[in-house]
């Protein structure tokens, strides 16, 4: 993304994975269809790291926080509409085609962004005093930092990115355990399904609640005078310790406790989760900007997948205590982002490197 641009790049990205995914209804075995996920996934990779570089290009500081939040909600409103799409074809005219219509809806899309997308550098529609205004506090506005294209292995020498990486490595596991448990979790309670379906929707409302609240929060503490890396550190404080009720959970049976508690929970993840992704647009020149989300997204990877081996181990390992299978794997999932909170207080500070003008300060 960082070599090729946020317009070609996000193009290719999108291109090849709506293809996939249409591809995937040729599918005839579990093979094949493996093959087409994983082809979908290194496509869909790009996402993240080119949504972060496009609001890198196109917003100033104290906006960056709040448009991040919109495209990181994105995902959330994405996934609760989907089903209603989806399953009417399946139900209708079976799985094939109902692989087919993301496809589609991508190329749709792809054509929109192709006709609206430039950089600020280059977009026909902009005014010079709106251009102005928009490089004057654009990652490319700063000239602090040094420009000299690092690599991965120069990148991976700065605390600050591995700041990055910490902020998401110890954030997207817990809401990828929130996301797919929680339903398991209620049963494991002795909850039915049934009676707790509404529940199961409402820690992704508040999720989406929380990214805006992260982006909006942070974006007037900074019109309020704070320094950036002052508002975005609140924000991170805010989400490490309010990620900490889960852990009250356990002491309960409950459903309304259970779903209030799980909602202020993911409240406060996704206002961390927001300045997570926020982050390498704040500290590092927008031909890195990418590079380093991109890295933050395989720290969060791996740990989603160590996270959900432990997971299924732990639950098998303690069906006999009943209501309380998963009390040790909450106690971890609630204190992992506190953990990640002071890691990132710890590394993203100004040090040498912000001295030598390799990243910028904050």
């Amino acid at each position: 993304m960082d070599r090729l641009g946020t317009r070609r790049g996000l193009t290719l990205s999108v291109l090849w994975y709506s293809i996939v995914s249409m591809a995937t209804s040729l599918a005839s075995g579990f093979y094949s269809f493996a093959t087409f996920r994983f082809l979908l996934g290194a496509g869909e990779s790009a996402n993240w790291p080119g949504a972060v570089k496009a609001v890198a290009e196109w917003f100033p500081k104290r906006e960056r926080a709040l448009a991040t939040a919109f495209f990181d909600s994105g995902s959330s409103i994405g996934g609760a509409v989907a089903p209603f799409i989806v399953l009417p074809i399946y139900f209708r005219w079976g799985w094939r085609p109902a692989f087919v219509l993301p496809g589609v809806l991508g190329l749709v899309w792809l054509f929109i962004w192709r006709k609206s997308y430039r950089r600020p550098e280059e977009h026909p529609r902009l005014s010079a005093e709106e251009r102005e205004m928009i490089l004057a506090d654009s990652s490319d506005g700063d000239r602090s930092v040094d420009r000299s294209d690092p690599g991965w292995f120069d990148l991976l020498r700065l605390p600050q990115t591995w700041g990055v990486i910490v902020a998401r490595a110890f954030t997207d596991p817990v809401w990828y355990f929130i996301a797919d448990w929680f339903p398991i979790y209620l049963v494991a309670k002795g909850i039915s399904l049934k009676s707790g379906l509404i529940a199961i929707w409402i820690p992704f409302i508040a999720a989406d609640l929380g990214n805006f609240f992260g982006g909006a929060a942070s974006g007037y503490l900074i019109r309020r005078g704070w320094s950036l890396g002052a508002a975005r550190k609140a924000l991170v404080v805010f989400g490490g310790i309010g990620v900490t009720l889960l852990i009250p959970t356990i002491l309960t049976v409950n459903l309304t406790a259970l779903t209030v508690l799980f909602a202020l929970a993911t409240f406060c993840y996704a206002a961390f989760s927001t300045i997570a992704n926020v982050l390498p647009s704040d500290l590092f020149a927008s031909d890195s900007v990418a590079s380093v989300s991109g890295l933050s997204g395989t720290g969060a990877g791996l740990g989603t997948i160590v996270a959900f081996k432990l997971i299924g181990y732990l639950t098998d390992a303690n069906q006999s205590l009943a209501t309380h299978s998963f009390d040790s794997i909450i106690i971890v999932a609630g204190l992992v982002p506190f953990v990640g909170m002071i890691l990132v207080l710890l590394l993203v500070r100004n040090n040498r490197a912000t001295r030598q003008g390799l990243v910028r300060p904050i």
